[in-house]
């Protein structure tokens, strides 16, 4: 392999003598285009048909106008012919057969009938690991002989050589990019970065020659959406001896079918409107989780840990959707509407919600004045956007443990769990709000990792996708749980702690009429027939029942006294 100037030279010279000698009948048509292993054996007939009928079957496409553009993504199966797979000096394949992806740019030649064609195939599922998805990726160059329908191409280095039509369609191509985001940010370990230095290209000039010869075809249904064609590739890849040191790899079949682009596009857009419209659920959810915790008590058992969790995780997802957007122009807007919605519920609502939170645990600090209130709000910010910068770089370095992180991620209600055992708080958030989130939140996980044909081609992982469901919804049972029969039902009455209890019953010379300061009516204590229908405060001051809960849940403070009052 040489530079590029004279591998188009070659390459456009091999087509033009193909040409030539088949326009003059100096050789039948398909002779001249057979695979590299039938040149030898092609006398009459053969694999590829009658040539005559063949070429008088397309004499009418012989104008430029019908020529067919193969410029796509094509996606399909890649097998070895033989049923073993020999020994190879190029790359040791583990599987025989897996995945394949070709991304093929073809432009038109000053050859009538020719075209050149750039492009790459992707071997997915190269070896026979559970756990290590590896691909390699061949970089390609040759000619398409539309007439015959016949594409010629070797392997290219992709070196200095870089054309500029084959790097203009990989970064306007969806498929390919969102390819490359979801395996940079969501699939790829570290283990595949290690096989992707030992891909093809890597050795391919040092010691190998590869060679494709594919048969293009329509296939049927092209004009589901618009103009649109679909074309099926159906060849062989292999490389054939040089200087006696036997083939590389085995022969290689490859049967791909271009894919429908729209398609794939609207599969984008509809995450992106599913994003918006999760986005919009989860404002409205905390909007009635903000009037449900209005007053400077209920802010106070809601945890700090457990909002700041979620506005981290959505601001996370605000960053992956613009990159997602701009590293893909068509889907820029589709994305970014995703993006901004994202960042309205954590720059807006879940920041104002721990502002508040975060103002009502610490009382004795809002009468301190303004430079006191800023300090405070310095420490929050700056600790929150800490958070955010030193988990974007954890992840960065963690890259291969992305899913045990987001399970630490997701388990964002365990600091509630946790703040209501210890505070032993009553009905802090409400039902609501816990289960609307706990499934908000996990539409995107179980989209991304759950669905059979998401479009950012991640393998799907049914038992992971389980497991987090399993333990998502275990958390929010645990808090349903708490809001109805308390916060420490689960823990046994021994080994918890004294509680003072606001019905103890009264001595025996108490004969006195008490005023309920809160309603200002008076509570007699000699006709209450049950000792729950008031409460009695560490300070020993009588109030009804309902007007004291009413109260605690504006102040834990005794109406009378102003003196702090232990949890009910």
């Amino acid at each position: 392999m040489g530079g590029s100037r004279r591998d188009k030279w070659f390459l456009g010279s091999t087509a033009a003598a193909a040409v030539v000698v088949v326009l003059f009948g100096l050789v039948p048509p398909l002779v001249a285009l057979r695979p590299l292993r039938e040149r030898d054996s092609a006398a009459g007939g053969g694999s590829w048909g009658d040539e005559r009928l063949f070429l008088r079957s397309y004499e009418s496409d012989l104008s430029p106008y019908s020529a067919w553009n193969i410029t796509g993504t094509y996606k399909g199966r890649w097998n070895f012919v033989e049923t073993t797979n020999g020994s190879s000096r190029l790359f040791d394949f583990g599987n025989s057969n897996g995945e394949s992806v070709l991304e093929l740019v073809s432009t038109s030649t000053k050859i009538s009938g020719v075209h050149y064609v750039q492009g790459a195939v992707t071997f997915h599922d190269v070896f026979d690991s559970m756990h290590d998805h590896v691909f390699s990726k061949l970089r390609l160059e040759g000619v398409y002989i539309w007439p015959f329908r016949q594409l010629r191409m070797v392997a290219s280095s992709g070196g200095d050589g870089k054309a500029l039509q084959e790097e203009d369609y990989f970064l306007s191509n969806p498929y390919h990019l969102l390819g490359v985001f979801s395996s940079q940010v969501l699939q790829e370990s570290h283990q595949d970065k290690i096989w992707r230095r030992k891909s093809l290209n890597y050795d391919v000039e040092k010691h190998c020659n590869i060679e494709i010869a594919a048969q293009v075809s329509r296939t049927s249904g092209q004009h589901v959406h618009g103009d649109h064609e679909r074309y099926h590739l159906e060849g062989l890849l292999e490389s054939p001896k040089v200087d006696d040191d036997g083939e590389c790899f085995s022969p290689i079949l490859l049967n791909a079918t271009s894919l429908n682009t729209e398609v794939y596009y609207n599969k984008a857009v509809n995450y992106t409107l599913m994003v918006t419209f999760v986005s919009f659920l989860q404002v409205l959810l905390l909007i009635r989780q903000m009037e449900h915790s209005n007053t400077q008590s209920g802010a106070a058992k809601v945890s700090v840990i457990m909002i700041g969790q979620q506005a981290i995780m959505d601001a996370y997802f605000c960053l992956l959707h613009l990159t997602a957007g701009i590293l893909v122009e068509s889907l820029f807007n589709a994305f970014a509407t995703a993006a901004f919605f994202k960042f309205v519920v954590f720059s807006i609502f879940e920041m104002r919600y721990l502002l508040a939170i975060w103002k009502a645990s610490r009382p004795m600090n809002n009468g301190e004045g303004w430079e006191t209130m800023r300090r405070e709000l310095s420490v929050l910010y700056s600790r929150f956007y800490g958070i955010l910068l030193g988990g974007i770089l954890l992840m960065y370095e963690l890259h291969n443990l992305l899913r045990p992180i987001l399970f630490a991620m997701y388990s964002f209600w365990i600091p509630q769990i946790i703040t209501n055992v210890i505070r032993d708080t009553r009905k802090p958030l409400h039902p609501h709000y816990i289960i609307g989130m706990t499934l908000t939140r996990a539409a995107i996980p179980l989209y991304v990792f759950g669905c059979p044909s998401n479009f950012l081609r991640i393998q799907v992982d049914r038992s992971w996708c389980i497991f987090l469901g399993l333990f998502m919804g275990l958390q929010a049972l645990i808090l349903l749980l708490q809001y109805f029969l308390g916060s420490r039902w689960f823990i046994p009455r021994q080994i918890l702690p004294e509680k003072y209890c606001y019905y103890r019953k009264l001595e025996n010379d108490t004969n006195q009429i008490a005023d309920c300061v809160i309603c200002m009516t008076g509570i007699d204590l000699l006709t209450q027939q049950r000792s729950n229908d008031y409460m009695v405060t560490p300070c020993d001051h009588f109030f009804h029942t309902g007007c004291l809960q009413r109260w605690m849940d504006i102040k834990m403070e005794c109406p009378t006294c102003r003196r702090s009052l232990p949890p009910a």
